[in-house]
């Protein structure tokens, strides 16, 4: 299994790189880190025989050595530079070439230290990559294994892609895996409000999704929390997190066939989380990816 982390020789390419060495830990999967220069400029082929090199293979060396020094023992690691218009279709382009099962990229640098700010980059890979995308928060720096896995869950049917890599990782793992139905409550008062039954639809959809889970999982490594608030912001802040939780979303509906795309509920739920998020494909087929 090979996962691809965008790096850049900053505090977001180290993000990336941490939650991409947890995740490939258990899974003795290989990282390949993407360095990606632009093809208006592209850099000079690295000279093998010690000569002077020039600004642009300095900047390459600079940062392959800045990126495999933070590869921790145990985890097999190599560095490529890449030519394309774009790092996020840089990135795109590796994935496809290697195989990979999951693009790593971190934050955008001005996001609140362990919250989400989500830059041109993940956002140009939330709206195109066809391969899950994990977005690492600022700051993020664990080095110890994974203790759970949160699968977000809606109020309408959907999202098997998401549902089928969450079940498959939990089982490989061997992790608890926790269904987390989320509800705004200022939307649900726009219309004829009672808690009750505005709660009722999420309830029924969340509990099908955990049977479904639940027959694939040992005897009680699931369970079940719905969480509400005056917004999604406020749901997700009232839930409990782990440091070593991982939480995985489908994309939305509006994605086309096996492509990415983040919708306006994920959005809120990706800018509020204090943990690392995993993006699944609509219909998404490989459940090995995490």
């Amino acid at each position: 299994m090979r996962y691809v982390v965008g790096y850049t020789p900053n505090e977001r390419g180290a993000d990336a790189l941490a939650l991409a060495a947890v995740i490939a830990r258990t899974q003795g999967a290989t990282l390949d880190l993407v360095y990606v220069v632009n093809e208006a400029t592209p850099y000079v082929a690295l000279n093998p025989d010690g000569n002077r090199v020039d600004a642009s293979e300095q900047r390459v060396l600079t940062a392959r050595r800045s990126a495999l020094k933070l590869v921790p023992a145990g985890v097999t690691a190599e560095f490529h530079v890449r030519e394309a218009e774009s790092f996020a279709a840089g990135l795109i382009e590796a994935a496809v070439e290697y195989g990979a099962g999951l693009i790593v990229v971190g934050a955008a640098g001005n996001g609140l230290f362990k919250r989400f700010t989500v830059g041109s980059v993940a956002n140009s890979l939330l709206h195109a990559s066809p391969v899950p995308v994990a977005l690492a928060p600022r700051g993020y720096g664990r080095t110890e294994p994974l203790t759970r896995l949160t699968l977000t869950v809606g109020t309408r049917e959907g999202a098997g892609a998401a549902i089928n890599v969450a079940v498959s990782s939990a089982r490989r793992r061997n992790l608890p895996l926790r269904l987390v139905s989320l509800v705004e409550l200022d939307e649900l008062r726009q219309q004829d409000f009672d808690l009750d039954s505005a709660l009722s639809p999420a309830r029924r959809h969340v509990n099908s999704v955990l049977t479904e889970a639940a027959a694939r999982l040992p005897e009680g490594s699931t369970t079940l929390t719905l969480a509400h608030g005056r917004s999604i912001e406020e749901a997700v802040d009232s839930l409990g997190w782990e440091d070593g939780e991982l939480v995985i979303v489908g994309s939305s509906r509006l994605a086309q066939h096996r492509k990415l795309f983040l919708g306006s509920t994920a959005n809120k739920v990706l800018r509020a989380l204090p943990v690392p998020m995993v993006v699944v494909p609509r219909d998404y087929e490989r459940i090995d990816s995490v």
